[in-house]
């Protein structure tokens, strides 16, 4: 007879299993719950040695070993752990939500079920003004007074009346992939989300950034705060301190810091990029990647001589 298979047992996180199915509230009515898991920081661990064969764990850590993967964007061994996620998302945001490409998806359908009977709303001190200096973001709040409150009536009468003609369409027969199409896109949608770990990180990376839109932040910090978090601790460590809590620096940016201790050589580099050219005012120009060193210097506790030059 053949050798008998070692038997497997499914890696197990008791920290994740008594929250399947618990909804984490999210916006005002939207909610994002686990379903299911596979893996965890052992499966890492485990894939990752794969390639070594037996013997290295007394090597390395488990810890050393994940963090040492995450630094250098070692990817695979993190694809070896799967997450499954029931989310109730507005469509608007849902949208790009669904932009990123590298996760299975089921989404509830309009064609042949009736759309769900809930908005997003927004409160009167939560009606965000477009940023002057980015075209897809916003900066500060309109007035309550003046404006807020008068919006939050105008969307709730608006959502009241594209759900009346919803309904009375399909109260006269109307197929309902045709009655759904005057629908808010801040109707609520629900979905099924699969992803494997590396490609989960990559999205919370982008979407919990301050820079990402808040609504979709909010969905991408209660995932990684509420459910990553308890998953795969480990790692969500490693993440926080080698992708969202880090700096990246490009060639240029080394470049001004070794510099740092000499303001007419940083300032001849900074020209030398094209980073120092001026308006008819005299003022400098809008320069994102200028802008973006700006916040780097600054965190790193750096002066950039031309903001005050």
């Amino acid at each position: 007879m053949g050798e008998v298979a070692e038997k497997l047992e499914r890696f197990k996180v008791p920290s994740v299993d008594h929250i399947l199915g618990t909804p984490f509230k999210v916006l005002d009515s939207g909610h994002v719950r686990l379903i299911d898991y596979m893996g965890g920081d052992e499966s890492i661990v485990q894939a990752a040695r794969v390639s070594y064969g037996k013997g290295t764990k007394k090597v390395h850590e488990d810890r050393g070993l994940i963090r040492y993967l995450m630094r250098h964007h070692h990817t695979t061994p993190f694809e070896m752990c799967e997450i499954k996620l029931h989310v109730r998302v507005p469509m608007d945001h849902w949208r790009q939500w669904i932009r990123h490409r590298t996760a299975n998806v089921n989404e509830y359908s309009t064609r042949y079920s009736e759309a769900i009977d809930d908005t997003a709303k927004t409160a009167p001190d939560k009606w965000r003004l477009q940023s002057g200096r980015n075209k897809q973001g916003s900066s500060g709040y309109a007035d309550v007074e003046n404006c807020g409150k008068y919006l939050t009536e105008t969307e709730a009468e608006l959502h009241r009346l594209l759900r009346q003609e919803y309904e009375r369409r399909l109260s006269l027969g109307i197929a309902k992939e045709q009655a759904r199409k005057d629908l808010s896109l801040s109707t609520y949608t629900e979905a099924y989300w699969k992803v494997d770990l590396h490609n989960l990180l990559h999205f919370l990376r982008l979407r919990m950034d301050e820079h990402a839109q808040e609504e979709i932040r909010s969905y991408a910090t209660t995932i990684g705060e509420e459910i990553v978090r308890r998953w795969v601790p480990i790692t969500w460590e490693a993440f926080r301190d080698y992708r969202m809590d880090s700096l990246s620096l490009t060639r240029l940016d080394i470049e001004l810091i070794r510099f740092k201790d000499s303001i007419p050589a940083m300032m001849t580099a900074a020209r030398a990029f094209g980073w120092l050219e001026r308006n008819e005012e005299g003022n400098l120009k809008a320069n994102r990647e200028r802008e973006e060193f700006e916040v780097k210097a600054m965190r790193l506790g750096l002066s950039t001589p031309w903001v005050t030059t």
